[in-house]
């Protein structure tokens, strides 16, 4: 009968073969990603993000009877893609995008997010993905939790 034999892990040969070499380290830093963008709220807020407009145009009563959009204090129908989708209005409320929003803020920067002020999208966006940074400059005041001026992006403390 055979008997097994245990083999200390670091004496163990590696997947990669032979210890690290110099060049190593340089290769490997082209291919890191920022893990935090792998943080459960960073990652649900860009579902949430994904999942916050549905396909087609807004299908309200207002929108069915042909009310001009312009006239609205929120925006119903929006353009991704070259096609229409409408916002979800159960859960794009500004409050509940400002929850999705502190949540991944918090995890991504290690600091809190204050509701009033002006916002930095540069790192919004970093922990955005590039494809759905066009559903985030749309709900952002859509939801009426943000809105532009002069260039900037100000948050205002959700009222709903």
């Amino acid at each position: 009968m055979q008997r097994s034999v245990r083999v200390p892990a670091d004496t163990r040969p590696s997947i990669r073969g032979s210890r690290v070499s110099a060049e190593e380290p340089m290769i490997a830093d082209l291919f890191d990603v920022d893990k935090r963008l792998s943080l459960k709220p960073v990652v649900d807020f860009n579902s949430y993000l994904r999942n916050a407009f549905g396909e087609g145009p807004c299908r309200c009563h207002r929108c069915l009877e042909g009310a001009d959009q312009t006239s609205y204090a929120l925006a119903h129908t929006f353009s991704f893609d070259g096609r229409p989708w409408h916002r979800r209005f159960a859960s794009t409320a500004a409050s509940d995008v400002a929850q999705v929003l502190k949540k991944a803020w918090l995890s991504y920067t290690k600091v809190d997010l204050t509701l009033s002020g002006i916002l930095d999208l540069t790192t919004v966006q970093t922990f955005t993905d590039a494809a759905l940074h066009p559903r985030l400059l749309a709900l952002l005041p859509a939801s009426g939790l943000a809105h532009e001026a002069d260039g900037q992006w100000h948050l205002q403390a959700p009222a709903d």
